[in-house]
C-alpha cells in the first residue's frame, strides 16, 4: 500500500511562493538591465552632442586663430571619441553598439580624422570650405545621436513591456495567494473558531475534526487535547476549589504575619520594645515552641540574648551572652539562609541546654543587612520539623524587615544626637555672638565700680552704674531678640510671609515704621537658606533699633535674576571704615559671618544724616521662568 504524502503549511507556501518568487527576480532583473542601458544610452546621446559642440568650437577657433584653444578643443574630442569607445578609461563604452550606430560612429571618425589633418594640423591660410567641411561633420555627429535615439527608443519599448508582465504577475499571484490562504488558512481557522465558540458556550464534548494534516491539523489535535484536559478539569473542579483555597489562606496568612511584623516594626521607638515584639510574633506565625533573639557584635565574636519566649529560666541564664562556636546558636555567620539543626547531633563540648529542655529541633536564622550580621533568631521545637520554600522564604523575609527595623533605630539615633549636637552648637554661637559679648562688658563695668568704690567717688559710681544699667538692658534685648530668632519659623513655599511677621515683630519692639516690597518670582528658597537670610534681616533690624534712631525702614526682596535682600533707613548714619566696623560693631561682623557660610555678599552703605543700607545678595540658583501676568512680571509691595 502506497502512504500518501502530506506537506505541511510551510512547505505549501515555500511550493506555491517559489516560482512566482523566480519569475519577479527574473522580470526585476530584465527590467534593472534594460534601465542600465538606457542610462548608459542617455550618457552616450549626452557626450555626442557635446562633441558637436566642440566641433563647432574648433570651427571657430580656426576662423579667430585661435591656436591654443584650437589644440584644447581638438585634445577633448580625441578624449570624447576615446571614452564612447571605452578605450580611455579601460570600461564598458556607454554607447548601446548596433550596426547603424556602429556604421555611423565609424563615418564620424573618419570624418574626424579628415577634419583634424585639414584643419587642424595643417591650419591653411585660407579659410574656404571650412564651413562645408564643418556642417558635414556636425550632420554625420546628428546622424550618430539619432542612431542611439533610436537604439534607446527600442530599450524604452521594451522596458514598458517588461513593466506590463510585472504588473500581471502581481495580479496572478495575489489572486491564486488569496485563494490558496482561504484553503490552507481561513478555513481551518474558521473550525477552531466554531469549535472554541461552543467550548466558550459550556460544551466541553466540542471537537475539531482533523481536516489536513498540516500544521493547522497539528493545532486541532492539541485543542482537541486541550478540551479533554477541561472536561477533566470540570469534573475535578470541586477538589481543584478546595486545594487552591487552601493555597490561598496559606498566602493570605503569610501576607498577615508580614503586615502583623512590618507594623511593629513601624511602631517600635526602642530596641528593647522592637525585640519583644518580634519574638512574640515570630514565635506565633512560626508555631514554634520557644524563641532566642540575639544581637552580634561588630566582629561576630558574642551574641547577647535581646529577647526571648517559651524558654525555661536556667536557659536564659546561661545563654544570655554566648560566645561563637559555643554552640550551634551563634555558628552559622557565614552562611546566607537559615539552618535545621537537629539537637541530637552535639557532642560533648556543646552545652546541653536546648536538649535539657526537651527541644528536639532548632531553626537558625541569621539577621543580614546586605553582607552584615547584626545578629540571628533562634527557633526551638520539641519535634522534628522541616519547612517548605515558602515558610522558608516567608520567615527569612521577617528576618529581613527586623534587620531593617534595627539599623533604622540606629540611625534615628545618630540623626537625634547630630540634630542636638547641631542645635547646642547653634545656641553656643549665638550666645557668643550676643550676650557673651554684653556680659563681657558688664565684667569689666563691675570691677570699674569696684574701684570707684574704693577710691570713693560718687561721680564715677553713678557713671558707672549707668553704664551697668545700659549694659543690662543691652543684654535683655539681646536675650529677647535671642528667644525670636528661635521661635522664627520658616516657609518651605516661600519666605515672604516669615519677613512680613519679622518686621510686625520689629514695629511691636521698636515702634518705627516698616515697609516689604517685593519684586521678582524666583526659585523659592531652601528652609536653611531662608532660616539664614532672617537671622541676618533680624540683626540688620536690631542694628537699625539701637544705633539709627530712624523713623522708618524698608526691607526690599529683588528675586530675579538673583535673590536679593536690602534693608533701609533714614537714621543718623555713620562713617563706613571697614577695620572698625570688623572690631567695633558685633552685630554687622555677625551678619557678614552668616552671609560667608551660605557663601552670600554682604554689602554696607552709610551717610551721615541720610541713613544705612545693608544689601545681602544670595549665590545664583537654579534659574526657573519668572511668573507673568499680561506680559508684566509679578511684584507685590506689602506695607
Amino acid at each position: 500500500m502506497r502512504t500518501k504524502k502530506h506537506w505541511g503549511l510551510g512547505t505549501k507556501v515555500v511550493v506555491l511562493g517559489t516560482p512566482f518568487l523566480l519569475l519577479a527576480l527574473v522580470l526585476i532583473s530584465a527590467t534593472l538591465w534594460v534601465s542600465w542601458e538606457l542610462d548608459g544610452g542617455a550618457t552616450a546621446v549626452n557626450e555626442t552632442g557635446r562633441m558637436r559642440m566642440q566641433a563647432y568650437g574648433m570651427a571657430l577657433s580656426i576662423s579667430t586663430s585661435d591656436a591654443q584653444g584650437l589644440s584644447r578643443r581638438a585634445a577633448a574630442f580625441d578624449t570624447q571619441l576615446k571614452q564612447l569607445r571605452g578605450a580611455a578609461t579601460g570600461r564598458a563604452s556607454p554607447v548601446p553598439w548596433d550596426p547603424t550606430v556602429q556604421s555611423r560612429f565609424a563615418v564620424v571618425q573618419q570624418d574626424w580624422a579628415s577634419f583634424r589633418d585639414r584643419w587642424v594640423l595643417a591650419r591653411p591660410d585660407s579659410l574656404a570650405g571650412l564651413e562645408g567641411d564643418t556642417a558635414a561633420f556636425a550632420s554625420h555627429i546628428d546622424a550618430l545621436v539619432a542612431g542611439i535615439e533610436a537604439h534607446m527608443a527600442r530599450w524604452t519599448n521594451l522596458l514598458h513591456l517588461l513593466q506590463l508582465a510585472m504588473m500581471a504577475l502581481v495580479v496572478l499571484s495575489a489572486t491564486l495567494l488569496l485563494y490558496y490562504g482561504y484553503l490552507y488558512v481561513l478555513e481551518p481557522v474558521e473550525h477552531l473558531k466554531r469549535a472554541i465558540e461552543r467550548i466558550q458556550g459550556g460544551d466541553f464534548h466540542a471537537r475539531v475534526d482533523k481536516v489536513t494534516s498540516d500544521e493547522f491539523g497539528t493545532l486541532a489535535e492539541g485543542f482537541n487535547g486541550m478540551a479533554e484536559h477541561l472536561q477533566t478539569m470540570y469534573r475535578t473542579l470541586e477538589n481543584k476549589v478546595t486545594e487552591k483555597t487552601a493555597l490561598l489562606e496559606e498566602k493570605s496568612a503569610r501576607l498577615e504575619s508580614l503586615y502583623q511584623v512590618n507594623m511593629l516594626v513601624t511602631r517600635a521607638d526602642s530596641l528593647d520594645k522592637l525585640a519583644r515584639g518580634f519574638a512574640q510574633s515570630i514565635q506565633r506565625i512560626a508555631h514554634a515552641d520557644g524563641v532566642a533573639l540575639r544581637w552580634s557584635s561588630e566582629a561576630n565574636e558574642r551574641y547577647l540574648m535581646l529577647a526571648a519566649q517559651g524558654l525555661p529560666a536556667y536557659m536564659l541564664e546561661a545563654e544570655q551572652c554566648i560566645h561563637t562556636g559555643d554552640c550551634h546558636c551563634g555558628a552559622a555567620t557565614h552562611l546566607p539562609g537559615l539552618r535545621i539543626i537537629p539537637i541530637h547531633v552535639q557532642g560533648e563540648t556543646v552545652p546541653l541546654h536546648c536538649a535539657r529542655a526537651g527541644f528536639q529541633s532548632i531553626i537558625n536564622i541569621p539577621i543580614r543587612l546586605h553582607d552584615r550580621v547584626m545578629g540571628e533568631v533562634d527557633l526551638f521545637f520539641h519535634a522534628r520539623v522541616s519547612l517548605s520554600s515558602g515558610e522558608q522564604s516567608l520567615l527569612e523575609a521577617l528576618t529581613g524587615h527586623l534587620a531593617s527595623a534595627m539599623e533604622n533605630l540606629r540611625l534615628d539615633s545618630l540623626e537625634k544626637e547630630a540634630a542636638v549636637s547641631q542645635e547646642r552648637h547653634l545656641l553656643a554661637r549665638e550666645l557668643h555672638d550676643s550676650i557673651a559679648q554684653s556680659l563681657a562688658f558688664l565684667k569689666i563695668q563691675v570691677q570699674l565700680m569696684r574701684d570707684a568704690v574704693r577710691s570713693r567717688d560718687p561721680r564715677q559710681m553713678d557713671q558707672v552704674l549707668d553704664e551697668i544699667d545700659a549694659g543690662v538692658r543691652e543684654s535683655y534685648g539681646d536675650v529677647r531678640e535671642l528667644l525670636l530668632h528661635f521661635r522664627t519659623r520658616t516657609n518651605t513655599e516661600d519666605i515672604e510671609p516669615a519677613l512680613a511677621a519679622t518686621l510686625q515683630k520689629f514695629e511691636h519692639q521698636s515702634g518705627l515704621k516698616t515697609r516689604l516690597h517685593t519684586t521678582g518670582y524666583g526659585v523659592p528658597l531652601p528652609p536653611d537658606l531662608q532660616i539664614q537670610v532672617l537671622h541676618i534681616v533680624q540683626e540688620a533690624l536690631s542694628n537699625v533699633r539701637k544705633h539709627a534712631r530712624a523713623s522708618q525702614v524698608w526691607l526690599d526682596v529683588h528675586q530675579q535674576p538673583e535673590w536679593r535682600f536690602e534693608v533701609r533707613d533714614d537714621g543718623i548714619g555713620f562713617e563706613v571704615d571697614t577695620s572698625a566696623v570688623e572690631n567695633n560693631h558685633v552685630g554687622l561682623r555677625i551678619m557678614a559671618e552668616r552671609a560667608e557660610r551660605i557663601g552670600a555678599q554682604l554689602d554696607l552703605a552709610s551717610t551721615r544724616g541720610r541713613g544705612t543700607s545693608v544689601v545681602l545678595t544670595l549665590p545664583p540658583l537654579p534659574s526657573a521662568a519668572p511668573a507673568m501676568t499680561h506680559g508684566v512680571p509679578l511684584a507685590t509691595a506689602v506695607s
